[in-house]
């Protein structure tokens, strides 16, 4: 163990404390009036829960780093990640809620803990499918899906058919893309993946049919406001368009230089939740331009650590592990921003260790550490060699 922290990776380990310590800052910045005129709480009521979320986060991030990735592939540790997963997406339904104004059943409250199964199911199925890929490889059967392949792929669809149930649907498009992001990097043929992006489009078109015929339960008057919002949000700037065109606004408003930390005028009561999935908004309207740049050159330099890392290793599991980490933080990232900016409709996904919320904070510090314990193992590698 001492051995492998003499190549502990510190400009991961820095930039993912940065954007968190920053987040935490942002999340004081622009929850303040929501804490007073909404909850009639103390201005750091979200301030103090966050950091609280960091404290168990970063327990979880020394877990991650501590153990050695190649444990996962041992039977016990993946029979137990597998099941364990599938009990928390079974469970939702039964014991699960929804937060106010959510529409969707999808948290778990533990009492101590409030949390998605969800976003546990997005580091189960990477860590799964690195497992079972890397095996395959070995045996020269990753081609061979039929054979070899389908027993984990159906499980995969029977997880997405539950969150799907939930519905989560940001959870089923982002777990899709992380998918083929792994299923790439494991090395199979351009065959073998082209028939799975074919059978994947044919469950897309099944589960729009399921949409179509039962839209009246699926697609809420808050799912299709969010659609038309997408299209056009000042044709219904007061409801359904409220948080893209209050988003623009902020954006606009802060320019290059921003108007300054504190100052956001958006955060006091136009822009619902603004500590949520638009806190980059407020990040734009206080500190501009380098604000913004400073979270996505964060996020940017850990998507493109992962994917280094990846290339680097002779490991298939080590490669798989962090493209797959790598892909889940970027393809977050690009969901959040796409959202906001009006490329994509909302979703209602967090932006990675700046937005608020416990269980996004805590399974990503995990994977960060998961991923510095692959990046000490390659520098290791590598020197051996």
């Amino acid at each position: 163990m001492k051995k492998n922290f003499k190549e502990f990776d510190y400009p991961l380990f820095i930039t993912y404390f940065v954007l968190c310590i920053f987040g935490l800052i942002m999340i004081y910045s622009s929850s303040m009036m929501v804490a007073v005129n909404r909850l009639g709480q103390e201005p750091d009521f979200f301030y103090k829960k966050q950091l609280l979320n960091l404290v168990v986060s970063s327990i979880a991030f020394i877990i991650g780093v501590t153990i050695p990735y190649k444990k996962y592939k041992k039977h016990t540790w993946f029979n137990s990640i597998l099941i364990g997963t599938f009990v928390l997406l079974i469970a939702v339904h039964i014991v699960g809620y929804s937060p106010a104004g959510s529409g969707a059943k999808s948290w778990l409250n533990l009492g101590i803990l409030k949390f998605q199964p969800s976003e546990v199911a997005k580091l189960a199925f990477i860590i799964i499918f690195s497992v079972v890929y890397s095996n395959k490889v070995a045996k020269g059967t990753i081609n061979q899906i039929k054979k070899s392949l389908l027993p984990i792929y159906i499980i995969f669809i029977a997880a997405l058919f539950s969150i799907f149930l939930e519905p989560d649907i940001g959870a089923i498009i982002m777990l899709i893309l992380i998918f083929l992001c792994l299923t790439v990097a494991s090395g199979m043929s351009a065959k073998g993946i082209s028939r799975i992006v074919g059978f994947l489009t044919i469950i897309g078109a099944v589960l729009g049919g399921i949409v179509y015929l039962f839209s009246d339960i699926i697609l809420s008057e808050k799912r299709l406001g969010r659609i038309r919002a997408f299209f056009n949000p000042f044709e219904d700037e007061t409801g359904f368009g409220l948080q893209i065109a209050n988003g623009y606004y902020a954006i606009g408003v802060g320019g290059v230089q921003g108007s300054g930390l504190g100052q956001s005028i958006q955060k006091l009561g136009y822009l619902p939740e603004p500590q949520t999935d638009f806190i980059l908004a407020i990040i734009a309207e206080e500190l501009g331009t380098l604000g913004v740049l400073i979270v996505l050159g964060g996020l940017g330099f850990i998507v493109l650590r992962a994917i280094i890392i990846g290339i680097r290793t002779k490991d298939t599991m080590a490669r798989i592990l962090a493209v797959g980490i790598g892909s889940w933080i970027g393809i977050q990232t690009f969901i959040n921003v796409g959202g906001l900016s009006g490329i994509i409709p909302l979703t209602g996904v967090t932006l990675p260790f700046i937005s608020y919320g416990g269980s996004s904070l805590l399974i990503l510090s995990f994977a960060m550490g998961i991923l510095i314990n692959i990046s000490m193992f390659v520098k290791k590698e590598r020197k051996i060699n």
